[in-house]
């Protein structure tokens, strides 16, 4: 099958707000609890920046498969040239490589926007996060333990960044 990237529209809010709810919900990518509804996430896509990008993947009939997003680091100006990301991909996708395309589109975007570092943080748990993530040239920094509680227990959180230039 082929899919292609493209920059996220206010058309595309139904299937972003699933995927992401799906993400809260299984437990593997965010210390969210609360799940959100379209106008929450309108909301968010509206407040951001030119720079800060949300890409979606999506298959030859238009299907949306996921998504990811290049996220204010720190609002500090000293910290304008890095950028958090995120990524989310349905729960039927997950493991068939569209996280690959999509964070290597994001790469790429991130580099066009000025960007000279990307950041994330994971789950000290999430293997598969973590191993696309450094196939891709990120590197792991550290971990901060106990950094958040989710379902009453304390999860470890890894960082890991990738400079765009040298």
């Amino acid at each position: 099958m082929d899919y292609r990237i493209r920059i996220a529209s206010q058309t595309d809010i139904p299937a972003i707000t699933k995927i992401y709810n799906e993400g809260i919900e299984d437990r593997v990518a965010t210390l969210e609890t609360r799940l959100r509804t379209d106008a929450d996430m309108i909301d968010w896509l509206n407040s951001r920046s030119e720079k800060h990008k949300v890409l979606i993947i999506e298959d030859e009939y238009n299907i949306l498969h996921g998504w990811a997003s290049l996220n204010v680091f720190n609002s500090r100006c000293c910290y304008s040239g890095v950028a958090d990301i995120s990524i989310y991909i349905s729960r039927e996708m997950r493991g068939k490589g569209l996280g690959k395309i999509l964070l290597n589109s994001l790469v790429q975007t991130a580099k066009e926007e000025g960007f000279h570092k990307l950041v994330l943080s994971t789950f000290k748990v999430n293997q598969a996060g973590q191993k696309l993530y450094s196939s891709l040239g990120f590197r792991e920094i550290g971990t901060y333990e106990k950094q958040g509680i989710l379902d009453g227990k304390y999860v470890d959180v890894t960082i890991m960044e990738k400079l765009l230039t040298n």
